[in-house]
């Protein structure tokens, strides 16, 4: 059986005026939508808080909301996006000194936990890890800002994380973020990547729906050898 691999558009992308007519012209193309919270202080720019995230969570209350903290100090905002109804909750391995904690906390509220690195970190940090997440996010930019080129050997991280993710039996799923489009998701699904989190080459498209069917199109023909 071909493994299904997701799309999540990263609002980061949307029209910041009118978010909700980004996401509809979505269709019901999308699998999840994905949120990069920032503070200006982990990464170089600053952009929504929990209130956005309960604000979709009310519009569109059957989405899955995929919400990555690229912050300094998550553990002191954790139950504030807790309340806001995430799906999945995913916090940086570079900045949080108790994460085992930090995730526990996320999963006793019922949500989904997650970890992300950057290009620059190593995967090794992630093994104590493993037992204890739902979702790694593997970051193909360094984080701040969208439209930057794919980091390419970040793609051996992901084939390590899937030999990991045999050899212990786990089920976490695997996404990547940064430099996302066209001409490289299907060979990123190929290295087992399971969610691919794109921005401006979904809403920077003319027809963004199209955009999406087509880059699910180059993903199967990726995953199947066609």
């Amino acid at each position: 059986m071909t493994r299904k691999v997701l799309l999540a558009p990263s609002l980061l992308s949307a029209d910041l005026l009118h978010v909700s007519r980004s996401i509809e012209s979505l269709g019901d193309q999308y699998d999840w939508l994905h949120v990069d919270v920032m503070d200006g202080r982990f990464v170089p720019n600053i952009t929504f808080g929990p209130a956005f995230v309960a604000a979709l969570r009310k519009g569109y209350p059957g989405a899955f909301l995929d919400v990555h903290l690229m912050v300094e100090e998550p553990s002191g905002i954790l139950d504030a996006f807790l309340d806001a109804g995430p799906d999945i909750l995913t916090v940086h391995v570079e900045v949080e000194h108790h994460v085992h904690r930090t995730l526990g906390r996320i999963r006793e509220r019922g949500v989904k936990a997650g970890i992300s690195l950057n290009p620059g970190t190593s995967e090794e940090l992630l093994r104590p890890l493993l037992p204890f997440i739902d979702h790694i996010l593997v970051m193909s930019v360094n984080p701040g800002f969208g439209g930057q080129s794919f980091i390419e050997p970040v793609l051996e991280k992901t084939r390590q994380l899937c030999r990991w993710r045999t050899a212990g039996n786990h089920s976490w799923l695997i996404a990547m973020d940064g430099g996302l489009g066209l001409e490289n998701a299907g060979r990123i699904a190929r290295a087992g990547c399971d969610v691919l989190v794109m921005g401006s080459a979904i809403f920077g498209a003319l027809d963004p729906a199209e955009r999406v069917q087509e880059i699910k199109r180059r993903v199967k023909e990726a995953m199947t050898g066609a």
